[in-house]
């Protein structure tokens, strides 16, 4: 509760700085680092994406500024009375409508989209220096988990080994869970769900001692959060496995380096070490997968030169011969591709050998 309390007297003293500057006839005004895509850094000592020193300023007495300054302040103020004050949690989807209201003598809605609201959740991130997890909001869970792992929640204790076909779903908010048994050589991560329940069908995470963990597309931050404590407090090696295009490439590229969008907290979400275990262009020469090609389109032709682009991807000789191989086959391929081999090709031959011989991607 100590903790709780400190969060909320955090965005207390923010507003009361605000109130303190209209008391001296003054404008009142916030600063925060900037979070768009000139203020990002790529660290290359860590290797990770970082915040420059950027700083951009919301005045109340500004046109341009006065809307997002007024949905900022809002936003704390929900977050204050309605989560902290209370020991409450909500969804992001719940700050939107506690905060979707008409400005007194106006005909103006404070917020007309979630994007709203959550583009100040994040803007609060980097104001008070609290995660939006200690800000007591909570995304959609889309994951899941299994392995052989004891956890602690909200009290219960949780054996990730015995919870059938299902797994463990993930929150967004991982922070209170209590890892007590962790019996692994490795974490495995998945975008697609569907492989996921392949390779746990197939027992995959007992024969190889391993822990599996799945989203639905791009990673949420409360895997990314959950991968890194496993390097972090375990030491544990943690492969990616992704459809063979750009996208999967870009997703990888997130949970090891960062995002744009959250720069600002690559402390606790980026993995350095992490590997990419496949889908590669070797695979498709390899497991002659070429006649399950998918063609591309433009836009998979233009986010390969972006992606290709990026400092940590532009000086990496492998990386860049898979983005070259993408381009001469005017194609990408899905990870069940593989099930033409074999239902199980999967997890009994193509991981366990990959694994073995440790042909990974850096």
């Amino acid at each position: 509760m100590v903790i709780k309390l400190e969060r909320s007297k955090i965005l207390k003293e923010f507003g009361l700085k605000l109130v303190e500057q209209a008391k001296r006839g003054k404008n009142p005004k916030f600063s925060f680092p900037l979070r768009n895509l000139s203020n990002i850094v790529y660290d290359q000592k860590s290797k990770t994406l970082k915040l420059g020193d950027k700083v951009g300023t919301r005045e109340f007495f500004n046109v341009a500024h006065a809307k997002k300054f007024l949905q900022t302040v809002e936003v704390a103020s929900v977050i204050k009375k309605e989560l902290l004050d209370t020991s409450k949690h909500s969804s992001l989807r719940d700050v939107f409508y506690m905060v979707k209201r008409t400005i007194p003598g106006t005909k103006v809605d404070l917020v007309e989209e979630q994007t709203e609201s959550d583009k100040c959740i994040e803007d609060l991130e980097v104001i008070t220096g609290l995660f939006r997890e200690q800000l007591n909001v909570n995304a959609d869970k889309k994951g899941s988990v299994v392995g052989n792992v004891v956890i602690e929640d909200s009290g219960d204790t949780i054996d990730w080994g015995k919870l059938g076909s299902g797994g463990w779903s993930i929150p967004s908010n991982v922070e209170e869970i209590k890892l007590k048994k962790v019996n692994a050589d490795y974490v495995l991560y998945m975008e697609k769900a569907a492989v996921w329940e392949r390779l746990n069908e197939d027992k995959y995470w007992k024969k190889h001692n391993c822990i599996l963990i799945a989203s639905q597309g791009q990673t949420t931050r409360g895997i990314r959060r959950l991968l890194q404590r496993f390097y972090d407090e375990f030491k544990l090696p943690i492969y990616v496995l992704c459809d063979g295009d750009i996208y999967g490439a870009y997703i990888y590229s997130v949970i090891k380096y960062g995002s744009i969008a959250l720069a600002h907290a690559s402390e606790r979400l980026t993995i350095p070490s992490v590997r990419y275990v496949g889908i590669t262009m070797d695979d498709v020469e390899k497991y002659q997968l070429q006649k399950h090609f998918i063609k591309l389109k433009e836009a998979d032709y233009a986010r390969i030169k972006q992606v290709s682009e990026y400092e940590w991807f532009k000086d990496n000789k492998e990386w860049q011969r898979q983005f070259k191989k993408m381009k001469e086959y005017k194609a990408k391929v899905e990870i069940q591709s593989l099930s033409s081999k074999g239902i199980s090709f999967i997890s009994e031959t193509y991981l366990p050998e990959k694994i073995k011989k440790r042909e990974f991607l850096d």
